[in-house]
């Protein structure tokens, strides 16, 4: 790895602050997620767990060879397709056994975590650079910044009916939302690998 320059240190240090606020995050949904019974809600943590390890190899992959990163794309793409296989096995064992979500503890957090997703999505478009490292770390944010709108509404529902199928749905589409972003990120990596050859 070469020394860094200017640019290279402004991506390392706001993809630090990304990957910390990311696991922060991942912290609060996941207490909260378990004290809410809520689906969406741990889905959501555990994707931002996910995107806290995306963020770290995106750190170190920054100011490294194109090779490097690419490879770091892919495990990035990798990890958000196992992320949505163990929210959909989470959701069958919720809708098997049952579940009782609290409305309000799902769109409380699930606003905090939008407001921190857009803060993060907004340092993330204004890193000068377009490599596919940061190109899948703005796919984290954004996925995430949707599925917490999702969660609100779920949270409304669950509220509003009574019922906990709306938290499992959102579940379901949260690993959805994971699992497209998971396949573009590993067509953006074999999109970049073709235009290098």
């Amino acid at each position: 790895m070469t020394a860094l320059n200017a640019k290279d240190r402004e991506q390392r240090r706001t993809l630090l602050v990304v990957l910390i606020l990311n696991a922060l995050l991942f912290a609060a949904l996941g207490i909260g997620g378990v004290i809410a019974d809520s689906s969406a809600l741990l889905a959501n943590a555990v994707d931002n767990a996910s995107d806290s390890v995306v963020y770290l190899i995106s750190f170190l992959a920054v100011g490294r060879a194109i090779a490097w990163k690419r490879r770091a794309a892919r495990v990035s793409g990798v990890l958000l397709l196992v992320f949505a296989a163990g929210v959909l096995i989470d959701a069958g064992r919720r809708w098997w056994f049952g579940a009782e979500p609290i409305g309000w503890t799902m769109i409380g957090l699930a606003v905090i975590a939008a407001v921190v997703n857009l803060i993060c999505l907004q340092m993330l478009r204004r890193l000068d650079g377009d490599d596919v490292n940061l190109r899948a770390a703005e796919t984290f944010s954004f996925n995430d910044f949707a599925s917490n709108g999702g969660i609100i509404v779920a949270g409304g529902l669950v509220l509003w009916l009574g019922q906990s199928w709306p938290d499992l749905v959102v579940g379901v589409l949260v690993a959805g939302v994971a699992a497209k972003g998971g396949l573009e990120i590993l067509e953006d990596a074999r999109g970049s690998e073709a235009d290098e050859a």
